[in-house]
């Protein structure tokens, strides 16, 4: 297969094809190698059924030289990722005494008798090598077989990750080189569709190195820049005039940029200016302020926030007239704009937002459709108010309308 690393991440686990866990492990991996340049071509997710894992086995070793496992390491029945690349690889379990004295030796320091069911994580593939596991029972194993290198590790993240860290990578790096650094910038945008940006980078997402792509994002759009070459220094120049481009051409839209979120973009631009925050939220049910608050340090310009759902609560806690409640409803641009005044009278805050809508599936009218929502902006001097129309689900449509809201704000607050 050459020289450069093919791999594949095969997650063993009937939890994860039922919905029960995400299989978080694809990602973390995936952006583990992508730092040095080791490419991963194929996740794949099996459950616990060993015919099943060792044809997942027999596929991967037919397009990829590195296989690595996540799960099924542990002392049940169910635990059979070792027995399956055993039967595949045509090798005996052997039983360890290296493994089996760590076992032991981890249920002493608990001060606990070892299970005798446990007894089964000290059997390793014959011919393998151990890798140590400091924080589990289950050691991890490494097999160089057909041309593959085998990694299996344990399904917990906390066992699973410093094994990755301090033994998968190293081999990797000691087999593949690991000279060509990988480096990605993420560029995200808000208040343009993903139909009008890809109509006008079509020059740009043509390049080979770098590479532009379009990346989900609800709500918001991102377009992720990647590069690789002999030095994260050298990547990072390939990437610079092509981030320089996009600037240029959607610089209106533009938010921030690979870690950044709507929420906290909206924070340090408040933190910096010793500016508060207050929010009114009626069809969002208090999503907006669970997202402002999911950023650490939202204290200190987070004043609180009031989901109105009903009208008596819009009237006596945030001064919405019941006149404009009974003329133009609460679903309306008068409503969203007295929330928005209200809310930041009431709670003494820089910039107040109102949110109201239908977010459906039911409750909508001829004249008033469900996806139809009002954001209002208030600094005081001023109040926008902004008429949103979505066709989207409930959740799309509240989660969708919290970051408009975000999004108009900065947009007060430039």
């Amino acid at each position: 297969m050459g020289t450069q690393c093919q791999a594949e991440l095969i997650a063993v686990g009937s939890e994860i094809l039922l919905g029960q866990i995400n299989n978080s492990h694809a990602q973390v991996i995936s952006a583990e190698l992508a730092k040095y340049g080791l490419y991963v071509y194929h996740h794949g997710a099996v459950g616990d059924n060993e015919q099943r894992i060792r044809r997942a086995f027999e596929t991967a070793s037919q397009r990829s030289n590195v296989v690595i496992v996540t799960g099924g390491l542990g002392p049940t029945a169910d635990d059979l990722t070792k027995e399956a690349l055993a039967s595949f690889l045509d090798r005996k379990l052997v039983l360890s005494e290296e493994a089996l004295h760590h076992l032991m030796q981890y249920f002493a320091g608990r001060q606990r008798q070892m299970p005798e069911e446990n007894r089964k994580q000290a059997y390793c593939i014959e011919g393998g090598e151990l890798i140590p596991n400091e924080n589990g029972t289950a050691p991890g194993q490494y097999i160089f077989d057909r041309n593959v290198h085998f990694f299996l590790l344990p399904g917990p993240p906390l066992e699973m990750r410093p094994m990755l860290r301090n033994y998968v990578l190293p081999r990797l790096i000691e087999v593949f080189g690991g000279q060509q650094a990988l480096i990605s910038r993420v560029l995200h945008f808000c208040g343009i569709g993903e139909s009008d940006v890809d109509e006008q980078i079509q020059d740009l997402t043509a390049g080979q190195n770098p590479t532009v792509a379009p990346l989900a994002g609800e709500g918001e759009m991102l377009l992720r820049i990647t590069a690789t070459a002999d030095s994260e220094s050298s990547a990072r120049a390939k990437i610079a005039p092509v981030e320089e481009e996009l600037r240029r051409r959607f610089g209106s839209y533009l938010y921030g940029v690979d870690d950044d979120t709507l929420p906290s973009v909206v924070g340090r631009r408040l933190a910096e200016r010793q500016h508060t925050l207050s929010v009114a939220e009626s069809c969002t049910g208090g999503l907006l302020a669970s997202m402002l608050t999911d950023v650490p340090g939202s204290s200190a310009y987070f004043m609180g926030g009031v989901v109105a759902y009903d009208n008596r609560i819009k009237e006596s806690l945030l001064d919405v007239p019941s006149d404009v409640l009974a003329t133009e409803g609460a679903v309306s641009e008068a409503t969203a704009r007295a929330l928005a005044e209200g809310v930041r009278r009431r709670l003494s805050t820089t910039y107040g937002i109102g949110v109201t809508g239908i977010a459906g599936p039911g409750g909508g009218t001829p004249e008033k459709p469900v996806g139809l929502v009002y954001v209002a902006v208030a600094d005081g001097r001023q109040t926008q108010v902004y008429r949103l129309q979505y066709r989207v689900s409930r959740a799309q449509v509240r989660l969708r309308t919290c970051k408009q809201a975000l999004w108009r704000l900065l947009g007060i607050m430039e």
